[in-house]
């Protein structure tokens, strides 16, 4: 068992290790969904939801695994709890906002194949963290998941209003701010040493 302290668990996820600027895991919907704060910050809430409740039930199916003997089944049953807890999701905002679901377009059920989401599910089954650990984990990871959609949506809004030159437009400004940003995490990574 792992006897690292709850606080750090949540800070090493958010900040020091975030999965997007650190170890590079949901790149995808990072980029895709960044353009406008309101749609990243409900992105966010989004796989914030799906971490934690992908994150507690996968905790339960590996013990039953382990018990079993079966730990060959991890990643098949990790990913079928992401799919259907995304389903779950996909369907609430459907009906709750029609706007925020076509807002977020194809990147809503790509939540399934988002490699953070998984990340969650495969790093806490080996750090070998209890129930507690697992949900604070998934908790810091969603949120600095969160934190950096909403850091580079911000940026791109400004950006877009400035005067940005032809050659630099679109995904190449994006990529050259997410390398910045990714530097910037970089700086936290002194939080984790003794």
């Amino acid at each position: 068992m792992n006897s690292a302290s709850l606080w750090f668990i949540f800070i090493d996820s958010l900040l020091i290790n975030n999965f997007v600027l650190a170890v590079f895991l949901g790149i995808c919907p990072f980029l895709g969904v960044s353009g406008k704060l309101d749609t990243a910050s409900r992105m966010g809430a989004a796989v914030v939801f799906v971490m934690l409740v992908s994150s507690a039930l996968t905790y339960g199916i590996n013990l039953l695994l382990v018990h079993l003997d079966a730990e060959y089944l991890r990643i098949i049953s990790y990913i079928v709890v992401i799919a259907s807890t995304v389903q779950l999701v996909e369907m609430f905002i459907k009906k709750k906002s029609p706007a925020l679901f076509r807002a977020l377009g194809i990147y809503l059920p790509l939540i399934t194949t988002n490699c953070a989401v998984l990340g969650v599910a495969m790093f806490q089954t080996i750090r070998d963290y209890n129930f507690v650990q697992s949900i604070v984990f998934s908790l810091g990871a969603g949120l600095g998941f969160t934190l950096a959609l909403v850091i580079m949506s911000g940026i791109r809004e400004q950006l877009n209003l400035s005067d940005v030159p032809n050659a630099a437009k679109g995904t190449a400004v994006a990529l050259m701010v997410a390398g910045i940003l990714s530097m910037a995490f970089m700086g936290f990574a002194g939080l984790g040493s003794n």
